[in-house]
């Protein structure tokens, strides 16, 4: 068995951990019961030469190990979704000890109250995701995902560069939807809970309150309302993608159509994404 990588090759970045580990935690304290559903991914990095070069397990904590761990942690209580990343990768790392970086990712589904122990959510909706980072120090990351925004009018889109393939005519009214993502990192942790409510209403809000001539200027819009409502974010990082409405051709029916009947387009579809960040000193 050889013993060392061959001559002129090296292990470079590497990591493994178990992913999508889901987890429903009932709180039963009280006759009006809680739900929590979340879904947790691991990620370890250390020393794990020797595993990979000769198949030497001594340096890994099992995958399923960390599976265990997420539900045994999760019998103790949730909290917010970044202080259970938090402990989960302070825990891998500090009794690990060939592991020297952890990286715990959180992702929440919210379901919503129908009675004192009943619960109901559509499928998909959108989810509340946290992940830290843990190397002696947590770096924490908050955001949401799978937010579906639409406005039917208050957008435009013209004076764009055009070329031989150009086909898009411009427009002065158009149906404005994208499904976002958003994430902002901290410098320290603090009510997470209470950031995390304000950085939703101020990106739905920007969202409502800007007249856009472009879905990018829409974006650094909600950027900056995130970071003006949550003063411990450094910076947001956000992905909105342009859900196409096609206004839908009714002539050949002999019918118009005033902006009333769209077509929502699947795919292909514009993809917008930007980093809105705190002037640097």
């Amino acid at each position: 068995m050889r013993d060392f990588p061959s001559p002129g090759f090296e292990l470079g970045p590497n990591a493994y951990g178990k992913s999508g580990i889901r987890v429903v935690r009932v709180m039963r304290d009280a006759p009006r019961h809680d739900l929590r559903d979340l879904t947790v991914h691991t990620s370890l990095t250390g020393r794990f030469d020797a595993v990979h070069h000769r198949g030497d397990n001594t340096a890994v904590l099992p995958t399923d190990t960390q599976k265990n761990t997420v539900y045994a942690f999760a019998r103790e209580g949730i909290g917010t979704p970044e202080a259970f990343a938090e402990r989960l990768a302070r825990h891998f790392v500090d009794t690990a000890g060939p592991v020297e970086t952890a990286r715990v990712r959180v992702e929440e589904q919210t379901w919503t109250r129908t009675g004192d122990h009943s619960f109901a959510r559509g499928s998909g909706g959108e989810m509340r995701t946290a992940e830290v980072t843990y190397d002696g120090e947590a770096h924490v990351t908050a955001g949401i995902e799978h937010l579906l925004l639409l406005n039917t009018t208050g957008s435009e889109f013209n004076g764009f560069l055009t070329d031989a393939y150009t086909t898009l005519p411009e427009t002065d009214d158009r149906v404005l939807a994208t499904e976002v993502a958003a994430a902002w990192d901290y410098t320290a942790t603090g009510d997470c809970d209470r950031d995390f409510a304000r950085a939703r209403a101020a990106l739905t809000e920007a969202f409502a309150d800007t007249y856009s001539l472009s879905l990018q200027q829409t974006l650094y819009a909600v950027g900056e309302r995130i970071l003006k409502a949550v003063p411990g974010a450094r910076e947001v990082r956000l992905t909105m993608p342009n859900r196409h409405h096609h206004l839908f051709d009714l002539a050949p029916f002999g019918l118009d159509n005033p902006g009333l009947v769209f077509h929502a387009a699947d795919r292909p579809y514009g993809l917008i994404e930007g980093t809105v960040r705190r002037e640097r000193p």
